[in-house]
């Protein structure tokens, strides 16, 4: 081992205002930090669809005259596709943000072994069981199976 000398000191970091536009751009985030950037929008997601939600509760348990509004208005003809993009982006919210979430239990609970690498494969395993599940999903949405 060998031993340092006194007289010399590490260089300390400079911290200065960043531009936004210029450096922003630039900065390369890691998968972890996009994870919990979409885990936060998913929930904002969730709540802005709050009001989409409670209609088709409502208008699925309301009467059988209701329910089948609802199967109209998600049909071809009913210009379904708007409502089938709106459902799937709630699917995706509901999925990402429940995967995310049980990511953050995880980590919480099992502090000790968290690691960089651990946050590195448990972001990438989140945003691939999310997606892969909400193209599931969504096939079974927008009928394909």
């Amino acid at each position: 081992m060998t031993e340092l000398d006194p007289n010399t000191r590490a260089a300390r970091p400079v911290f200065r205002n960043i531009n936004a536009f210029k450096d922003l751009p630039t900065y390369r985030l890691p998968l972890a930090g996009w994870v919990s950037i979409l885990h936060r929008i998913s929930g904002a997601l969730m709540f802005l669809l709050l009001p989409f939600i409670i209609w088709m509760f409502d208008m699925s348990v309301s009467s059988e005259i209701s329910y089948e509004r609802l199967m109209h208005a998600f049909g071809a003809d009913g210009g379904g596709w708007l409502l089938k993009l709106v459902a799937l982006a709630l699917i995706w919210a509901y999925l990402h943000h429940l995967i995310a979430g049980l990511r953050h239990l995880w980590m919480d609970m099992s502090h000790d072994a968290v690691s960089k690498e651990f946050g590195r494969s448990s972001a990438a395993v989140t945003l691939v069981v999310s997606i892969l599940l909400t193209v599931v999903l969504g096939a079974k949405l927008f009928g394909l199976y």
